[in-house]
């Protein structure tokens, strides 16, 4: 397998007739054999280039906040900038987003940030680093216009630099350059990226799949893929999503065929379609089957308006005049005559359809007239909280599809052919599987050595990992801060561990709150204490318990010397620990226990 340019090529058969002719000349000496292995050493160092660094600070055992931080010399660029959507351990976060340390220590040597697609989990944290360093932002159409809506949202607009780029245009970055490769992925204008540097070619997927009907009419570029393969791609970095899955993922125009069918079979009803905001060609489709069958489109939820109107404005979505009504006119159609487009396909609870679901939306009542089709697969984690909103929509009387029953949805991502056939065609010699939890990196990394990429040549990192090649050999040398930032409303990094914590404490114990007031002269207890109880339990029915544990700390507080009342802490600490050990020996809980005293 060849891994270098023409150039190099040359040069490195230049090397080897050199080091041919001083082998014969040392034969003839005769040292010609700890001579022959001085001359490999030799060629081996001549053959190393300048290193290039490897960053990943998101995307990696995990699903979101995609971020990788690339570094020559005295050049950083960073791929995506994605937030991750918080976990049930995560109570009271909005997002989550990837840990900046690294790149603000070393903003100076940042060039550009260059954007893969539009999806949330690689746009979704660029404002946040935005706010800290201003740096170019590269991308293609779609996916500005996206981060344009952010930009005005977080009053950054006119104020950062957005570059518009195509497939096959190439932008450097200092030593490095950044060429952009058309891939095929559930949103438009989705691209991969070809990654030339001193040390080789790094070639980077992106989320893709190989879909040879797409519903824009632009397939992958296989071939730019394959003529990259054909030079010597130095390192894959390939999207790991659907490594579990074998076969190929189907072709978008598949859901297209189901929507027909299902339409024909809502007729006198109304639809109502739940379905990822940004996916953007199966908007379209549902948009044309309105067309045909007579229906108006009324659009729900926040971020589905803000993406179909950005995706009509650039000319993505195409839809004919007076198709798509506003929300308030909806009563003035008949329901078989509406579509409804709205978010909520992970049963996310602030959603349109969970708020449907629970009776809870303003202008819309779920009935038995209603036919509601969910056009997505429940992330992993969220199978709950979707199979409560469909039992909810059920109960209403609602028909309701989801994924399993028909064809309503397929991936944006590769399959195991497709990522073979990426591997095929690229001809790695190093592989690092990226975008995916840890199973489905190792499963990648299987799949490569399947097809013959040695097991030492394939890097599963972590992030905060640098990961180094030179062209030679590719080794993880070091670490740089990494993890997550948790943004809970206007607060970004200011929720961590302990708070959280103590969330959890207060969500599954409650809260007890005494109150004690101390005259500030002759430190004597004047007041208290009173006790205050919050998802504790319910202090009208449960007298004798807080009778008895005032008791407790009013012998607390006879046991303690004038001394310790001075001091608050001490005294603080006594309370709790002989309230605590109370409440725990008559409930088995341990809610959170806050004294409070007052000074008069």
């Amino acid at each position: 397998m060849n891994h270098s340019n023409n150039n190099n090529r040359r040069r490195s058969g230049d090397e080897k007739t050199t080091n041919r002719q001083s082998y014969r000349q040392r034969t003839d000496s005769g040292n010609n054999s700890s001579d022959s292995r001085n001359s490999s050493k030799t060629v081996k160092k001549d053959n190393r280039k300048t290193p290039v660094k490897i960053i990943p600070l998101g995307g990696l055992n995990e699903i979101g906040k995609n971020m990788t931080a690339f570094e020559c010399s005295n050049d950083i660029f960073i791929v995506d900038c994605g937030l991750a959507f918080p976990d049930a351990e995560m109570l009271g976060v909005d997002i989550v987003i990837p840990d900046f340390t690294y790149i603000e220590r070393n903003q100076a040597k940042v060039r550009g940030v260059v954007l893969t697609h539009g999806h949330e989990d690689h746009i979704g944290g660029l404002v946040y680093l935005l706010k800290k360093i201003n740096v170019p932002v590269y991308g293609t159409k779609l996916t500005l216009g996206l981060v344009d809506g952010k930009l005005k949202e977080h009053g950054l607009l006119g104020k950062v630099s957005l570059i518009e780029v195509t497939p096959k245009k190439t932008v450097k970055m200092g030593c490095m350059a950044v060429e952009f490769i058309s891939v095929n992925h559930s949103i438009p204008d989705s691209v991969g990226l070809a990654i030339h540097t001193p040390a080789g070619i790094i070639v980077h997927t992106g989320d893709f799949k190989v879909d040879y009907t797409p519903i824009n009419g632009k397939p992958i570029d296989l071939a730019r893929f394959g003529e990259l393969g054909s030079r010597g791609v130095l390192a894959l970095m390939a999207d790991s999503t659907n490594a579990e899955r074998p076969g190929f993922t189907q072709s978008e125009k598949t859901v297209g065929n189901s929507f027909e069918n299902l339409f024909a079979g809502a007729e006198g009803k109304r639809i109502i379609i739940a379905t990822f905001s940004s996916n953007i060609h199966r908007i379209q489709q549902i948009i044309d089957c309105a067309v045909r069958t007579g229906r108006k489109i009324a659009v729900f939820g926040r971020s589905m308006v803000n993406v179909i109107a950005t995706a009509i404005e650039l000319g993505y979505l195409e839809a004919p005049a007076n198709t798509i009504i506003d929300i308030d006119l909806i009563n003035r159609y008949d329901s078989s005559q509406i579509v409804l487009i709205t978010t909520g396909s992970q049963g996310e609870p602030m959603s349109a359809l969970t708020r449907m679901a629970m009776n809870d939306h303003k202008k819309v009542n779920i009935n038995c007239n209603d036919f509601i089709i969910i056009s997505a697969t429940p992330i992993p984690g969220n199978e709950k909280y979707v199979t409560k909103v469909v039992n909810e929509l059920m109960k209403s009387g609602a028909e309701v599809v989801y994924e399993k029953m028909y064809e309503v949805h397929v991936s944006g991502h590769a399959c195991q052919e497709e990522l073979k056939l990426m591997l095929a065609l690229t001809k790695p010699k190093f592989f690092i599987p990226v975008h995916g939890e840890y199973k489905h990196l190792k499963k990648h990394g299987q799949l490569a050595i399947e097809m013959g990429i040695p097991e030492s040549n394939i890097v599963i990192g972590e992030i905060g990992n640098v990961i180094e090649t030179d062209g030679v050999d590719m080794r993880i040398t070091s670490r740089v801060p990494a993890g997550r930032i948790l943004v809970d409303g206007l607060g970004v990094g200011d929720v961590g561990s302990i708070v959280l914590r103590d969330r959890k404490h207060l969500a599954q114990d409650g809260l007890i709150i005494v109150v004690i007031a101390i005259d500030k002269a002759s430190n004597i207890v004047v007041s208290g204490p009173d006790i205050i109880s919050r998802g504790f339990v319910y202090v009208r029915e449960s007298e004798e318990l807080m009778d008895e544990a005032k008791q407790v700390l009013n012998s607390t507080l006879a046991q303690c010397s004038i001394h310790d009342l001075r001091e608050w802490n001490s005294l603080k600490t006594k309370l709790k620990d002989a309230l605590s050990e109370y409440i725990y020996s008559k409930t088995k809980r341990s809610p959170m226990i806050l004294p409070i005293i007052m000074e008069i």
